[in-house]
């Protein structure tokens, strides 16, 4: 039986020495099932069946029930604001958000980040605008930020990547100056901070994912937060049709309302939050053991004296001390049943919808999709698994030589150039 913070666990995986172990060289699979980056976390069961028959009792199912009005209460404490509005998902409050603040033309956004952060800006009709990010805290470059603004730019949206706070103060300083609306992506900052001060009031807006894949979901949800009343009251209307009231419409809007039983699953979640971290930091320490002296990765870290929620678990791969590229480590995990991800490959600006803009250098960018690595972390994994992937890892990089040449001679082209043929 499972209480949600620690489901049950199969067989214990099998831990690698020898290079032939590796499943990709045709050794067993060190997981029988695959391990996710991001498999759910659940929370008190109980507690969410509670809630749930709850809300079928009262046939309140959505529209700004009971559970969502707790729900913004809740996060609105926590995050220290005076005004949440709970939506159905974070691509649709950016959307909202952006039409609340009246942005047209040109948003400035980085280059490494989900591409949903673009999608929510041109699925509305704005142009997302690519900028690079900085090398150490992967969040946007402030003076690559800078020098994408135009006179069609009516906005800069920062991204807390990993939930490492963006230059908040020096962002809020360019948009001063250049007379711009400032937003915050915060998909990844649940429960951190910037400056001792919880993420969530900066900007004009910032907004939450609830997805499930996050560390607290909804099932599927999202949040915006904002310390102005006006644009509160604007984002409410928008996110229900732009009813003022039972049938008076005041505001063009759309159906951005979160259902009750997200928000149950939310709540639910959020009062497991703090286990859900001290189980994140625990396996993001096991991991700093596990990798600890592997040449060549790099496992990253919190902003120093920072509150952070360690939700991901994101390593660097430097191929020239690695003597393997990231692109091979994933190979070699996938084999594995470890279904690591190359978050944010192969970033915003060369994906197949922004190829028609105009072309950009955005060397940090490019240089992280290449580098970045995932690992598997949350409830559902724990020492076992995590040392048994630290055993992968150091085995391929002990071998790194017979590894990559292995790996060249099993893919078509390798067996084209040895003289075999291709299927």
């Amino acid at each position: 039986m499972s209480d949600g913070l620690h489901p049950p666990r199969g067989a214990s995986p099998r831990i690698k020495a020898r290079l032939d172990d590796l499943a990709v060289l045709g050794g067993p699979r060190t997981f029988p099932e695959p391990l996710h980056v991001g498999r759910p976390n659940v929370g008190d069961r109980e507690r969410l069946r509670r809630r749930l028959e709850d809300l079928l009792d009262r046939r309140w199912l959505t529209n700004d029930g009971p559970y969502v009005q707790e729900l913004e209460r809740r996060l609105a404490d926590l995050l220290d604001v005076p005004h949440c509005i709970a939506v159905c998902n974070a691509t649709v409050a950016l959307g909202i958000a952006a039409r609340a603040l009246g942005l047209t033309g040109e948003v400035v956004v980085p280059g490494f980040t989900f591409v949903g952060t673009a999608h929510a800006l041109a699925w509305i009709g704005l142009e997302p605008v690519f900028c690079d990010v900085d090398a150490r805290s992967h969040c946007i470059d402030l003076r690559s930020a800078e020098r994408r603004v135009t006179a069609r730019t009516s906005a800069i949206l920062g991204v807390h990547l990993w939930g490492r706070p963006c230059d908040v103060e020096g962002l809020e300083a360019v948009c001063a100056r250049r007379g711009l609306r400032l937003i915050f992506d915060a998909a990844h900052a649940l429960a951190c901070s910037h400056r001792g001060r919880p993420i969530g009031g900066f900007g004009d807006v910032e907004v939450f994912s609830f997805h499930a894949t996050k560390f607290v979901n909804a099932f599927e949800g999202g949040a915006v937060t904002t310390r102005d009343a006006g644009l509160a009251r604007r984002m409410r209307l928008m996110r229900n049709f732009g009813f003022a009231d039972y049938d008076t419409v005041v505001e063009l809007g759309t159906n951005g309302k979160m259902s009750e039983p997200s928000a149950a699953m939310a709540i639910t979640s959020l009062e497991s939050l703090e286990e859900f971290v001290a189980v994140n930091r625990a396996n993001h320490e096991r991991y700093a053991a596990a990798l600890a002296g592997t040449p060549g990765l790099a496992l990253l870290g919190p902003a120093a004296g920072e509150r952070w929620n360690y939700q991901y678990v994101v390593v660097e791969v430097d191929e020239d001390a690695a003597g393997l590229t990231r692109d091979d480590l994933h190979r070699v995990l996938w084999a594995e049943n470890v279904l690591a991800r190359r978050y944010f490959h192969p970033g915003c600006h060369v994906m197949a919808p922004y190829r028609g803009a105009p072309s950009v250098s955005l060397p940090v960018t490019d240089r992280l999709a290449r580098s970045v690595l995932c690992l598997p972390t949350g409830t559902a994994v724990g020492g076992p698994e995590i040392d048994a992937i630290g055993a992968v890892l150091r085995v391929a990089a002990a071998h790194a030589g017979d590894v990559r040449s292995r790996l060249a001679a099993s893919t078509p082209s390798g067996r084209a150039a040895a003289g075999g043929a291709a299927p």
